[in-house]
């Protein structure tokens, strides 16, 4: 059986340390990264978000959260 969503993103998480939204797309295959991250905090997870921001290849600035598991729960 194939792990859930959240439990991928958790396992990614304490793999390489934080994931983004276009990590959870490319290697997950999720499209909607925050009410995943919102339902592993609902089960007593420590995440917390960083905003990113960048400037587009068209020169236009934009923001992105990244997620952290707390390295206590590492």
């Amino acid at each position: 059986m194939k792990p859930s969503q959240c439990q991928q993103i958790l396992d990614y998480m304490r793999r390489f340390g934080s994931i983004n939204p276009l990590q959870a797309l490319y290697d997950i295959g999720c499209f909607r990264l925050a009410p995943r991250i919102f339902d592993l905090k609902k089960k007593g997870y420590l995440i917390i978000s960083k905003r990113v921001n960048y400037i587009t290849r068209l020169g236009e600035a934009k923001h992105f959260n990244e997620y952290i598991l707390k390295e206590d729960q590492l």
